[in-house]
């Protein structure tokens, strides 16, 4: 979500911004029911799949944010990466409701992230 966040939002406000997701565990496929959330507010993921952070990706980084470190614990890129973290809840196996919140949450720290870089 966070991702597919970054790029709406920093073209809709003209900005040379690009997101790039990717995690510490392999995902298999993204999960639907944040596919569906996003979907709700006009916004697509298709051609977004998991991927695993590589050193590249941190390496061409100007900014690295994690999610919610209580997810994996013990592989935190905050353990050995410089980040910002968002403390924000997983949104695997929950319902459509709380992933909604989870969301806006992302959307609300992207905007204000995009903000503090323009």
């Amino acid at each position: 979500m966070a991702e597919a966040f970054v790029n709406y939002e920093a073209k809709a406000r003209r900005l040379e911004i690009r997101g790039e997701s990717a995690g510490t565990v392999g995902g298999k496929q993204l999960n639907p029911t944040a596919v569906e959330a996003m979907a709700e507010l006009g916004i697509s993921m298709e051609g977004q799949h998991p991927k695993l952070m590589t050193q590249d990706m941190v390496d061409g980084a100007d900014k690295i944010i994690s999610m919610g470190c209580g997810v994996d614990a013990a592989a935190c890129p905050a353990k050995f990466i410089l980040t910002e973290d968002w403390g924000l809840d997983d949104p695997a196996g929950q319902g459509i409701e709380t992933v909604r919140v989870i969301r806006d949450q992302i959307r609300g720290h992207v905007v204000k992230l995009l903000e503090e870089m323009a």
